[in-house]
């Protein structure tokens, strides 16, 4: 069971820990919908916590890529001690961009990485995911199920998780109510941000009781199925 929490600083990452987290999703910028971080905030997390840190490579909001500039930026992630990534890319025609990630993967010098949610906005989600398969590196793939989260994606997931269960990183828009039917129907990794936070506001702070009382629900689905 692994629970992901988006974080924006070291003290997101502190807190993150406290919590339970397993694992924290180092963004700015959310309300371009999460772009890369600061290098220096990368050396800063990274120097706060022991917990895997999983770094956004996305430099301008939406799907494009916009190739010299991600490797640019993946030089200097690299730099700064990012170990992790969370990627993702779609081409004109709504497919996975496979010449961008024919690009960028050596950049990255094999380091574990997420597909995040550009599947959720791709024409064909079979098609995506059959792109994605066998990609070097790849051991998770970020989605609600659909555009417009998880509370309208539940019925994807559930359908997915059978084929793709031990890939899902079910995010985007995560509630405490959605834990029982994620878990019921083998998923076993989770994402989340604004639940983790006080009145889902990303202008505060992770709080470490809201980590654990997802810990602790996420435990507690786990443990009725």
């Amino acid at each position: 069971m692994l629970l992901e929490i988006i974080a924006l600083d070291a003290l997101d990452a502190r807190n993150a820990a406290e919590g339970g987290a397993d694992r924290v999703e180092l963004v700015s910028d959310m309300a371009a919908g999460g772009l890369s971080p600061d290098p220096r905030t990368v050396a800063a997390v990274r120097a706060a916590t022991a917990l895997p840190v999983r770094v956004m490579l996305r430099t301008a909001p939406g799907f494009a890529a916009d190739l010299a500039a991600l490797l640019r930026v993946a030089r200097d992630l690299r730099a700064a001690g990012a170990a992790e990534f969370v990627l993702g890319f779609l081409d004109a025609a709504g497919g996975v961009d496979r010449a961008a990630l024919d690009a960028l993967l050596p950049a990255l010098d094999g380091a574990p990485w997420t597909f995040h949610r550009a599947i959720d906005h791709a024409a064909d989600r079979t098609a995506a995911w059959r792109a994605l398969a066998g990609r070097p590196g790849l051991d998770a793939v970020l989605t609600a199920g659909s555009p417009d989260g998880i509370g309208a994606g539940l019925d994807v997931l559930a359908a997915e998780a059978t084929a793709y269960g031990h890939r899902i990183l079910a995010g985007g828009g995560l509630r405490e109510d959605h834990l029982g039917r994620l878990v019921a129907a083998g998923i076993t990794a989770l994402h989340s941000g604004s639940a983790a936070r006080p009145g889902g506001a990303w202008t505060a702070p992770v709080d470490p009781s809201r980590v654990r009382r997802l810990r602790t629900l996420f435990a507690a689905a786990a443990n009725e199925t």
